[in-house]
This record gives structure tokens, sequence and C-alpha cells, in this order.
């Protein structure tokens, strides 16, 4: 075996959403802060595609570059990079990458509680994880502010007609549909049906609506559509699906998505300060979340969620590639990547 390229890394999920994380064979990235260094992966792209396209990776999950903190105050920085790009932030990944540095003792585990502070290009996180007998048992993430852009906007959709949405931030933006207007309940039975429909609505919301986050220039896009049911509203328990491109379902209930989502609810009084909610994702994992405070983001109102969830490491893998091999930063195939990204095969292009 010969190898001209090795990356190390450690295969995690929370709540089913699988983010693996990398510990070795990447040093650093160039940037002063995390959100340059966001940008420098969206502008030289061959890592992410290294890790998560085929053979090395797959459409459904994400790849959690693991950095030193570029914030004195946090532990340690990381950098979501999925299918279609690396993002900011993401909740499920947060999870994954807490459990991974605690387990494996990068950081130091302190039963029962260890604090972690993660540097992300949408802002510092707080994570604290319930630890027992060596292992993370639940993590607990205290979020930047999220807040809403639009409440109840008129989206007109070609073959649906005019729908409601909301659009919020809450890492990244979302735009949110409920079901109930669109005839459907989320479940596993539906999630082709709902990738469709929702790359739909994502793509007019992208195109009738503008969005600008007031502190942070370069967030001014909507990046996901999330579903949004409600399963026992009574009881607090409501459903989310959020759509990743390519074209898959979010196996987990969606961290920014749900920061999202109760920032709207909070907006339309649905949901009060310490009320506990339970997200639920379309495999019925759970997320627990409140609205743990008020704040202001640009002069608008925003709200500070805390979301809590729990995540397992499933194994440890080294990445690598002969130099004879000619897909060094693999391949898709629109069977499993859809037709909305351009298809890069050596030999084909």
């Amino acid at each position: 075996m010969r190898w001209n390229r090795t990356v190390t890394v450690i295969g995690a999920h929370a709540e089913g959403e699988v983010g693996r994380v990398v510990t070795g064979g990447v040093l650093n990235i160039p940037g002063n802060s995390t959100l340059e260094k966001l940008e420098y992966l969206q502008a030289n792209d061959d890592l992410r595609k290294f890790v998560n396209q085929e053979p090395r990776g797959c459409a459904q999950m994400t790849t959690n570059l693991l950095l030193p903190a570029s914030d004195a105050s946090a532990d340690a920085a990381f950098i979501p990079m999925q299918a279609d790009g690396s993002h900011a932030m993401s909740g499920s990944n947060a999870m994954c990458v807490t459990t991974v540095l605690l387990e494996t003792g990068i950081i130091p585990m302190k039963e029962p509680e260890t604090e972690v502070v993660l540097d992300t290009a949408a802002g510092l996180v707080t994570a604290k994880a319930s630890c027992r007998d060596g292992r993370v048992e639940r993590v607990t993430l205290d979020f930047f502010p999220a807040y809403v852009e639009l409440l109840d906007a008129k989206l007109e959709v070609a073959g649906i007609g005019t729908i409601s949405v909301d659009v919020a931030f809450g890492g990244v933006f979302y735009v949110m549909p409920n079901v109930e207007q669109l005839g459907f309940q989320i479940g596993p039975d539906v999630a082709q049906d709902m990738v469709r429909l929702g790359n739909d609505i994502k793509k007019a919301a992208q195109e009738q609506f503008n969005v600008q986050h007031p502190e942070i220039e370069q967030f001014n896009s909507i990046e996901f559509l999330m579903f949004t049911g409600k399963e026992k509203p009574a009881a607090k328990v409501f459903r989310n699906a959020t759509i990743m491109p390519p074209g898959r379902v979010d196996r987990s209930p969606c961290g920014t998505g749900s920061a999202a989502r109760m920032a709207a609810m909070y907006a339309k009084g649905e949901i009060s300060i310490g009320e506990a909610l339970d997200m639920r994702s379309t495999i019925n994992s759970s997320f627990l979340t409140s609205v743990v405070g008020e704040t202001t983001v640009g002069g608008r109102k925003a709200i500070l969620p805390q979301i809590s969830g729990r995540a397992w490491i499933y194994g440890t893998m080294q990445l690598g590639s002969d130099p004879t091999d000619p897909y060094q930063l693999g391949y898709t195939l629109a069977d499993t990547w859809g037709t909305g990204i351009d298809h890069e095969i050596p030999g084909l292009n």
C-alpha cells in the first residue's frame, strides 16, 4: 500500500445523522478566524471532495474538520463539510464533535459534566456534556442568537401555488413551510417526495426572498429548507424534516433548524422562555430544546436557543488515495447525488 494522502476520521452519529470527525492528517487551514477558514475551504474545495465524495464518502453524511480554536476563549473549532459544500454550523455535528473530543481524550473528560466551548463560523457554542463511566451520555448546546427574517410570508411555487412560510436564522438561514398546508405528514415513507417538493420550495424562496444577517456580511442566502409538523402540540412534541443538498432528508431533528424554528415560534407567541420542547426527526429521533432567553442581533429581537441530544462513536478509519488512483477527489453519480450538482468524473469532463 502506498498513499499520497492520509486523513484519520472518527465515525459518529447524533440521533441518526452521520457526522464523521477528522482528527488527523490536516494540521490547520489558512485564516485568522473560523469564518475566514470556512471561506478558504469554500474557495479551495479539494479536502471536502476527498473525504465526502465516493468512494471514501457518500451523500448521506457530514465530515467535520476539527481545527485549533481561533478564539482564545474556545477549546476547539470545527467546520462541517457536507455534500454540497462547507457550512458555518450544525447542531447535530457539534454533538458529534463534542463526543469525539471527550471520548477519545483529545479534551479531558470530567464527570459528571464537561463544558466544551466550540468556535464556529457562526459564533461560539457552549457544549455541556453529561458524562458517566467514560462516555458522553448527552450534549446540551447553548447556541448563539437565532432570529426571524420573515413570518408567514407568501411564496409562489410552480405546480403548487401560494404557500405560507417562515424564514429564520439558526446558524444558517432556513425557509420553513408547515406540512399541514401541503397535505402530508412527515415520515420515512414520504422521504423521496419531501426531497423533490422541498427542493422546489427552496429554489422558489431563494429567488423571491432576500436575506442578510445584520452582523455577518457573508450570511446572505437561504441554505436549507425544513418542513415543520405538529406531532403532539399539547405535549409540546413537534416534527422536523430538513432537506439536505443534493437531495436527502436529515436523519436528526436538525439543531440549527430547531433553533430557527424556535425563533419563529417564539415570535408568534407559540412558546415561552424555559418551555421544554421535544423536536422529532423523520426517523423519530429526538432533540430536547428550549428558549433560555431573549437578546438582540443588530437591533433585531432574537432568542437564545438551547438544544440537547445524544451522539455515539461507531468507528475509526483512515482515508487515503494511491497515486495511481484516477479518483483522487472522488466522484458523484446522479443516481445517488441527484441532478442538481456538477458531476466531476475523470475522463468524462
